[in-house]
């Protein structure tokens, strides 16, 4: 097997607590036995500007899995993101 093969992926996830999306994207991973971190930008402009920076986006939630980016409750691009 290859590191990639071996490496579990690594998830997190940007959310806010009022984010009704946000809240469906991690049951998502959470039914599919996918773990994550979640940072909650809500209070923390300094993650938030990152990943507005990063993205160009300011909607949540927003997905870095392994280094791609996945925007908003996209449950196929998130396999797919896990999967590259």
């Amino acid at each position: 097997m290859t590191k990639k093969e071996n490496a579990l992926p690594f998830v997190t996830v940007y959310t806010t607590s009022s984010c009704a999306y946000c809240a469906m994207l991690k049951n998502f991973l959470t039914d599919q036995n996918i773990s994550f971190d979640e940072v909650n930008v809500e209070n923390n402009l300094e993650m938030m500007n990152h990943i507005v920076r990063t993205t160009g986006q300011m909607d949540v939630p927003q997905s870095e899995v392994n280094g791609n980016w996945v925007v908003g409750y996209d449950p196929e691009g998130i396999m797919q993101a896990m999967n590259n």
